[in-house]
């Protein structure tokens, strides 16, 4: 599999489907692929990890109905992953299923790695071990809440896109703004996330916000039963600290809170149905920042094949 791309040939073409979680991305993009001899290429930040399945909703064999999925189960929860290694990885397997004559289906929620993928990454300064180790002691010590209002007050822009709890990239955005002296939402700005190796069509999945609110619900008390418990005990035994960035993540975090007796069973699924909601909301916000983003329900696949048809078959 080659991971270059010729500039004197047209570039790869690709289909985003994203959009919030719980709209019904992955049978959305099953069908697309199915009908168009098509395959999947992951987008979404914690499907990259093995022996997180039923946290992350990745789909089962069933649910993938013979279509070929590519960056799933890639990485331990232990092994560092980003939107650089991830691009890193997407790139020669898109260029392979377009020289292969398939459609390429890039899907997910995480706009942080699709924007990366589709527009490269800006130029940021590498960590630093020491600075990096007092900022999170001062996470330890004074609350990530609390480095979360310093970054509002040195970058409200970044600021406003990190969730309080984002141990990771409010530590980021700090070190950023120590090492450069730049705020990382100017270095975004400046950027411009313009680099395009490929050429996309950007479709946005959405539903009204009661019936995807309703959808989380019944999607979280689903993962309970399918074990979600056990998933995490799991990986607890295989010895993954809860300290990993994807033992953090929703669901997973909810539910060692449950496990060390910290929350309910009751508690920790409430919770995880409201920090879910907020995720899908925060999600949305970023979407809607997207440019050139075609705005489709769940049931619109007719006006998505004809809008992905037309979008495979031009020249320019």
């Amino acid at each position: 599999m080659s991971g270059t791309f010729d500039p004197a040939l047209p570039p790869p073409k690709c289909i985003v489907v994203a959009g919030p979680t719980a709209t019904g991305k992955t049978a959305f993009a099953v069908e697309l692929a199915r009908r168009l001899s098509g395959e999947i290429v992951n987008a979404d930040s914690m499907q990259v990890y093995r022996g997180m399945d039923v946290g992350t909703a990745k789909p089962d064999h069933a649910e993938r109905k013979g279509i070929p999925h590519h960056l799933l189960d890639v990485a331990a929860p232990d092994e560092p992953f980003n939107a650089a290694v991830y691009r890193r990885l997407a790139m020669p397997v898109i260029m392979d299923i377009c020289s292969r004559g398939k459609a390429c289906f890039v899907v997910g929620g995480t706009g942080l790695y699709i924007r990366a993928l589709l527009g490269g990454l800006m130029t940021a300064p590498p960590s630093d071990a020491g600075l990096r180790a007092r900022l999170r002691a001062q996470c330890d010590a004074l609350g990530t809440s609390r480095l979360h209002h310093r970054l509002v007050r040195l970058d409200p822009a970044y600021a406003q896109k990190v969730h309080p709890n984002d141990r990771v990239r409010i530590i980021r955005g700090l070190e950023i703004i120590q090492l450069t002296g730049q705020v990382p939402s100017q270095l975004m700005e400046d950027h411009g996330f313009t680099d395009q190796t490929v050429k996309c069509l950007k479709i946005c999945l959405h539903v009204d916000r009661n019936r995807l609110y309703d959808r989380i619900n019944a999607r979280t008390e689903t993962m309970v039963e399918k074990g979600l418990i056990r998933e995490t005990e799991a990986l607890l035994k295989e010895g993954y600290s809860p300290d990993l960035k994807p033992m953090k993540a929703i669901g997973y975090r909810h539910m060692i809170r449950y496990l060390n007796g910290t929350w309910t069973l009751e508690q920790a699924t409430e919770r995880l149905k409201r920090d879910t909601r907020r995720y899908a909301k925060r999600q949305l916000t970023w979407f809607r920042a997207e440019p050139d983003m075609i705005w489709l329900t769940p049931d619109a696949m007719g006006a998505a094949l004809t809008r992905i048809t037309s979008f495979l078959v031009e020249t320019a």
